[in-house]
């Protein structure tokens, strides 16, 4: 889903519910379907998506599995909460909530509206694993020390809202 056109959007915090969240608009050159695909079947999550999501199936009340294969000891599960093919995925990962909305454009592809409701201390390096994430989704290939730059971007914007943030979690610092 290559889509050079569009420069990858920045995250926008917002605070007037009970979780903070951040959120992603993208552009992306791809139909809706295709899209779909990317966020739901296992092979295209791979180029894409942090972890494995290990499921039977993709439906309201299914249980999702969260796998970090180099790292079993950060292993989540979670639940679908909504799920409207190929416009709406929902699903909680941990203590996260993650939306995905897909609306098409008249060229054929897709607006992606990505938000994660998260802990108030780990909003900035969400927001730049989402960035590089979505940049991965799009076709992109983040630089290696691109994570670095957009934690320290966000970070500065969300500290005087949320407080301090924390950075990656143990054993993910090299990859940061």
């Amino acid at each position: 889903m290559n889509d050079d056109t569009t420069p990858p959007a920045l995250a926008t915090l917002h605070t007037g519910s009970s979780r903070p969240a951040v959120r992603f608009e993208r552009e992306l050159s791809a139909p809706p379907a295709e899209v779909w695909r990317a966020l739901t079947d296992p092979e295209e999550l791979k180029a894409w998506f942090p972890t494995e999501i290990v499921t039977d199936r993709w439906q309201v009340g299914a249980k999702l599995t969260f796998v970090f294969p180099d790292h079993p000891e950060y292993t989540t599960t979670g639940t679908v909460l909504e799920l409207d093919e190929p416009r709406l995925l929902v699903y909680s990962w941990g203590e996260d909530t993650l939306r995905f909305e897909l609306t098409p454009m008249a060229s054929g592809g897709t607006r992606l509206i990505l938000v994660d409701e998260v802990a108030a201390g780990v909003a900035a390096r969400n927001a730049a694993g989402w960035d590089l994430c979505l940049d991965r989704l799009a076709g992109g290939s983040p630089a290696d020390d691109a994570w670095r730059a957009l934690f320290a971007r966000y970070r500065s914007a969300f500290e005087p809202a949320l407080g301090p943030q924390e950075g990656p979690p143990a054993g993910f610092e090299d990859r940061a």
